[in-house]
């Protein structure tokens, strides 16, 4: 019994000792702590991810369209329909 909890005692100072002197970890720890104590912040992050869901989703699929895939059938012909109109367009 002792053993056990000499091992688990060890485990727990040598986990606190490694996330303390990792600055990933404090990082992560510390982002995690400023976002677990808000109240309105919580609520405008969500706004933020809604819009940017609705900016990069929704307009990509409406606005869009992947034209180069509609039109040609194979890499080579895309690339030189590219280079044309990089080089001729004005």
């Amino acid at each position: 019994m002792d053993i056990a909890i000499f091992v688990l005692t060890l485990y727990k100072v040598t986990t606190y000792l490694i996330m303390k002197n990792n600055p990933v970890v404090s990082v992560i720890r510390f982002y995690y702590e400023g976002f677990r104590g808000m109240k309105l912040g919580k609520t405008l992050w969500l706004v933020i991810l809604i819009k940017l869901f609705i900016m990069f989703v929704v307009l990509k699929i409406f606005f869009f369209p992947n034209i180069l895939n509609s039109r040609f059938d194979t890499k080579e012909q895309r690339s030189e329909y590219v280079g044309n109109e990089l080089i001729e367009r004005k």
